[in-house]
């Protein structure tokens, strides 16, 4: 028999793990390098003297550059709450490949609007711009996990979201590089800032140009339009094997059974899913509770420092804009870093509470030291260079990246996309990233009159919400390490603590194991 478990067995034909999923998955992976890049590269983009002279902004008072540059950066985060909530209809109506096309499409149309702005058009195209950049974004954000998820086989479905988590941050080391590479190699000029806008051209182009041509989700194909063979030849291409082979007929009946079983548990159409979740007590729990995730997530202050870290490196003393670029770029690495090590390891190893909880306690540590030098060094008042406090500052706040990464950057998103049921699953996971969105268009919106108003105040404001958010992780949220899916449920039953319901969910799921092997074994005697 054809077993379509979630790791390789013998009876799994090595075929299924060729090119064309590895190549798909890559393609539409291209979503994530336009939102890292396009997440990391404004704030040093406006920061570079050569954008201030083109838009007249030199002259103007930090106050005043401080709210322009919240409206840059806001507006791409309100578009991208408004995009996220949009890419649900336009997933499930046209499916995940034209879902990306689309948003790949309008991408390109936002990003142009910023490469031809100029003193002539001022500030106002860049805006629309951005609105438009971020709705694009916000949909991709939903669509393209989605639908790597469907087309990846069960044994290397980790993997291949993986990639994605991967193109994310790579995406974010470039964009924080990109205006290092120019301030360092191009003359002051319009040519100078337009690069790192135009750069945004190249993982949407390539997006948009490729994702016509990927093969449309198979699942999507069944749920929409049962009756078609195309989701038969579609499996069949992206597994490598003829449409006959007895690993595709057991997967499409499997993917047909579950569409069924979504069916008639959430019920039939669009707004089945919906109802199901505002009709459950116990799902909105779960929809507050992986929504408060991400207001955590932001309270550590990681948006603040995507998007204003020129800001926050003048904080600290450091002075010059290519030393401030550098450093943001060594940021941008040692996250990239982390992010892999989490990855790779951390994240089944230690469980996600673990990491929440101990890059919670650590990230504090480093901001409340950063505050405490701001507040007693005064390096915004010193002169002649960064003092060896300022060192010892710039070094705590890489510590507190090394805290971030492994914790608080990817493993909200992974249990969010643990915690819903399947039959809800996509649009739970849009709400989540609307959430997302949400919290870090605050904080991008804000953070420049909080550095204004509260000055060494702002680190010990992230520090402090970080030290509470270690409380609020022990007792609302559960571990979900290795519990399957399907007993998710069980986690946040009311009569269980979260602090308690991992343990007593994993007894139960061993002691069910045991019954079923000692079932079989009696099986085999008789």
């Amino acid at each position: 028999m054809v077993q379509l478990s979630q790791s390789a067995t013998d009876d799994t034909p090595k075929q299924i793990y060729n090119y064309r999923v590895y190549g798909a998955s890559i393609v539409a992976t291209f979503a994530a390098v336009m939102i890292g890049y396009d997440s990391a590269f404004i704030g040093t983009s406006i920061s570079l003297k050569s954008f201030k002279d083109e838009f007249n902004l030199v002259d103007k008072t930090a106050s005043e550059f401080n709210l322009l540059s919240a409206n840059i950066v806001s507006l791409y985060q309100a578009g991208c709450f408004f995009g996220a909530i949009l890419g649900c209809p336009l997933g499930y109506f046209f499916g995940r490949r034209w879902g990306l096309t689309m948003s790949a499409g309008v991408f390109c149309i936002g990003a142009t609007l910023q490469c031809v702005a100029s003193s002539k058009t001022g500030l106002g195209i860049i805006y629309a711009g951005r609105v438009i950049v971020g709705l694009a974004i916000g949909s991709a954000s939903n669509l393209a996990p989605i639908y790597v998820a469907e087309i990846a086989p069960p044994a290397i479905r980790g993997r291949l979201i993986g990639i994605y988590e991967l193109c994310w941050q790579t995406g974010g080391v470039i964009g924080f590089w990109i205006n290092y590479g120019v301030t360092q190699n191009i003359p002051p000029g319009r040519k100078q800032w337009l690069i790192a806008f135009a750069v945004q051209l190249i993982p949407s182009g390539l997006l948009l140009f490729g994702s016509p041509f990927l093969p449309e989700s198979p699942r999507w194909l069944v749920s929409r339009r049962p009756r078609s063979s195309k989701a038969l030849l579609n499996l069949s291409y992206l597994r490598g094997l003829e449409p006959s082979h007895p690993y595709v007929v057991a997967e499409l009946a499997a993917i047909r059974d579950a569409v069924e079983k979504e069916k008639d548990i959430a019920g039939e159409g669009f707004w089945g899913p919906l109802k199901k979740v505002w009709g459950s007590r116990m799902l909105l729990k779960r929809l507050a509770i992986g929504a408060s995730l991400f207001a955590w997530q932001n309270g550590t202050g990681i948006n603040a420092v995507n998007y204003y870290s020129p800001t926050v490196f003048k904080s600290i003393g450091l002075t010059g804009t290519s030393t401030s670029l550098l450093t943001t770029g060594v940021f941008g690495i040692i996250k990239l870093i982390g992010s892999l090590v989490w990855l790779l390891y951390l994240v089944d190893t230690l469980g996600r509470r673990s990491m929440l909880m101990i890059g919670s306690f650590g990230g504090a540590l480093c901001m409340f030291y950063i505050g405490a030098y701001i507040a007693i060094g005064t390096p915004q008042n010193s002169v002649g260079g960064l003092s060896s406090g300022g060192v010892s500052a710039i070094v705590f706040f890489y510590l507190w990246t090394i805290f971030y990464s492994p914790s608080w950057n990817g493993t909200p998103w992974v249990l969010t996309a643990e915690m819903f049921p399947q039959h809800v699953r996509t649009f739970t996971q849009s709400c989540m990233a609307a959430s997302n969105w949400l919290f870090g268009f605050l904080i991008a919106r804000f953070t420049p009159q909080m550095f204004t108003k509260m000055g060494y105040g702002v680190y010990l404001f992230f520090a402090s919400l970080m030290i509470l958010s270690i409380f609020y992780v022990f007792f609302i949220i559960p571990e979900t390490k290795k519990v399957p899916l399907e007993r998710m449920e069980e986690l946040f039953a009311s009569g269980l603590r979260p602090w308690k319901a991992h343990g007593i969910v994993i007894r139960r799921v061993k002691e069910n194991e045991e019954k079923h092997e000692s079932a079989s074994a009696d099986k085999d005697t008789i």
